[in-house]
């Protein structure tokens, strides 16, 4: 399970924009090659050899990275990226999907679940103008958003708070999913593959997902490229049920026709 981060640490990791960006390049560099040295990263971020210490010194505090003597390798297990991090990454795909997937969605009374993750709360701020549309989550950010306009009903479930991803949890987060019905589930992602499914880095979060989409008439995946083809430790559902895979062209071709021959729709926003 990744590691939890303090406010503090949240505060630091996603203290501006650039530096947040390169913080996780250095993750995505780490995680595809397993171990790189000082030089590497000097030389692909174009930041002075101390930048980049102070980098790898914040990530290894948090259980990110293991430092090696001139470098950084990969954590014992892929650690999940922060929140505060993963809001700086792909946004203008992710700007484009969130259009996309509130475009399906009917314009008279609904009820839309919305899974935690920055491209949902895409989805949501894209959804602040419908007339007549129940929220439910399990994310703060995103009830937080709705609540701002009066015109949308918004339900939140109970549940443990994750700190990674500000969500909420477990059997309480599951028993509010299981007491309802909603027209359309959106679901982000940490992976999303023919083979494996939709899936993600914790297995009590891939749970809690699991029953928001069960009792959903239809699921919608919201994942950027990055996304497709990667599989993640736990799935929240499997490839078949799935209705529809909004992503961007930076998607690999190969997997989308995989997820197209199992009867998924795919729209490349």
């Amino acid at each position: 399970m990744a590691t939890a981060y303090s406010t503090s640490t949240v505060a630091e990791l996603g203290g501006s924009p650039k530096r947040s960006r390169r913080m996780a390049g250095i993750l995505d560099v780490i995680a595809e090659r397993g171990e790189v040295t000082l030089a590497d990263l000097e030389e692909l971020f174009g930041s002075s050899a101390a930048t980049i210490r102070r980098d790898l010194t914040v990530l290894a505090d948090q259980g990110l990275i293991t430092r090696t003597h001139g470098g950084a390798k990969a954590a014992g297990s892929v650690a999940e990226v922060p929140v505060a991090l993963r809001d700086t990454r792909f946004q203008e795909a992710k700007r484009r999907i969130a259009r996309a997937a509130a475009a399906q969605i009917p314009r008279e009374r609904h009820a839309v679940a919305l899974s935690g993750g920055t491209t949902t709360a895409g989805v949501a701020r894209e959804l602040t103008g419908h007339a007549d549309l129940t929220i439910v989550t399990n994310s703060l950010s995103i009830a937080s958003l709705a609540a701002a306009y009066p015109r949308l009903r918004v339900v939140m479930t109970g549940g443990i708070l994750r700190p990674q991803s500000l969500e909420l949890v477990g059997v309480l987060a599951e028993g509010t999913f299981n007491a309802i019905n909603v027209g359309t589930a959106i679901l982000g992602a940490d992976g999303f593959s023919a083979t494996a499914g939709v899936t993600t880095h914790d297995e009590t979060e891939a749970r809690t997902n699991h029953a928001m989409v069960a009792k959903a008439q239809r699921t919608i995946v919201v994942a950027d490229g990055s996304k497709i083809g990667r599989v993640a430790l736990a799935q929240m559902t499997s490839s078949e049920s799935v209705s529809m895979l909004i992503t961007d062209d930076s998607a690999d071709p190969a997997e989308l026709d995989r997820l197209r021959a199992l009867g998924v729709t795919v729209v490349v926003a």
